[in-house]
């Protein structure tokens, strides 16, 4: 068995405790705000898990945090002048239980968060309500079909097709073909009224 971290495991590990730290939480009461068992969100800050999809979208709830933010390293895009970012420095993080891949495309000083998705066929990822707290959405297909139950509606999603995310309900993205679906989210966030 390799002793090696995979960077973006590192990266997601050390976002989790420093923003529980931050709101001075015990395992304890990330668990309970999560949903998340204290054993798993141990073994994600000491680095031997990585997180699935569901995972990261119930501790996002839990911190009202985009996904994207806990893939973010801490302070990452802060500083710099360079704004060219080369597809090979867009760092692809993969969900061990499905194969869902992310790859984001703005950095975190950008005022809205861009990530390209790929949706393996017959994969289902699940997202808590609290995962879009504050959040205004829009999906986008690029290739293949996206079955986008939103709440208690269901959308059958094609190439060119978008979806503006209204109120927070829990969300699933699944692709019930086989092949691969890619498409794009967008999210901006803003204040509740």
């Amino acid at each position: 068995m390799s002793n090696i971290v995979d960077p973006l495991v590192r990266q997601i590990a050390a976002r989790v405790r420093a923003e529980r730290e931050r709101r001075r939480w015990t395992l304890a009461q990330l668990a309970e705000a999560s949903g998340v068992s204290q054993a798993m969100i141990s073994r994600i800050e000491r680095e031997e898990s990585s997180p699935t999809a569901v995972v990261l979208g119930k501790l996002s709830a839990a911190f009202q945090l985009s996904v994207s933010s806990l893939l973010a390293g801490e302070g990452e895009g802060e500083t710099g002048e360079e704004r060219v970012r080369r597809r090979a420095d867009a760092a692809e993080w993969r969900d061990p239980e499905t194969g869902y891949r992310r790859r984001q495309i703005t950095t975190p000083r950008f005022p809205a968060e861009i990530a390209e998705i790929r949706l393996p066929a017959g994969a289902r990822v699940p997202y808590p309500a609290g995962a879009y707290a504050f959040i205004r959405g829009l999906v986008w297909v690029l290739d293949g079909q996206l079955t986008f139950h939103d709440g208690g509606q269901v959308h059958e999603l094609h190439p060119g097709d978008t979806i503006e995310l209204g109120e927070p309900v829990p969300r699933i993205f699944a692709n019930d073909t086989d092949t691969e679906c890619r498409y794009v989210v967008v999210r901006a966030r803003h204040q509740q009224p």
